[in-house]
Parts: structure tokens; sequence; C-alpha cells
């Protein structure tokens, strides 16, 4: 039998003081993926909220990847790294077919 142990750090979200926004990612996520920041926003606050750690992508801070939905319950994928306090999203974007059947079966079991 083998053990696989997986470490998994991710940030303490009942200390967060708000959002550090990057304007031209805030364009970027307009013109891309027609996301705004408040869809990014919500979906921080609405659960079921799923979080990863991203060590591929974690060279020079700590960055993760998450699934959530907005009030109107569009699924969205956001990229974002933490500021202090603050949630700096990096990227946002639909979900794909398989993240949201994973999110919905996430949803389901919870």
């Amino acid at each position: 039998m083998y053990i696989y142990s997986i470490y998994v750090t991710v940030p303490d979200f009942t200390e967060i003081g708000g959002f550090d926004w990057n304007f031209d990612n805030v364009h970027k996520l307009l013109k891309r993926h027609r996301v705004t920041t408040a869809e990014c926003e919500q979906a921080f606050f609405n659960e079921p909220f799923i979080v990863y750690d991203d060590p591929e992508h974690s060279i020079k801070e700590d960055r993760y990847y998450s699934l959530g939905v907005t009030n109107e319950y569009r699924h969205l994928t956001i990229i974002f790294t933490m500021r202090g306090r603050k949630i700096r999203p990096l990227s946002a974007r639909p979900m794909t077919k398989s993240e949201v059947k994973y999110y919905e079966d996430i949803k389901k079991g919870s």
C-alpha cells in the first residue's frame, strides 16, 4: 500500500480586507472573457467556493485557482493571489464544461 500526502495551503479568508484590482487585468477580463469585477467578487462570497493552490504557477508568489458562481449563477474560474490582506484577481473566465460538472458534483456532495 502506498500513501501519498498532499499538503495544500490556501488563504485564510476570515481576515480579508477587500480586493486589489490591476486595471489592465480588468480590461482583459472584460475584453477576452466578458467577466466583470463585480462578478469576480461575488464568486468569492457564494457557496461553494472551491480553492486550490497552483504550485506550477507559484514561482514569484503563491497563486490559487478557484471555482465559484456569481449571484446570477454564472460559473467562473478565477486565478488569484494574495497581497497582504487583499485578494488580487489575476484572471477570470467562464468554467469549462468539465469544470462545471466537477463543481456541481462537489456542490451535491456538500
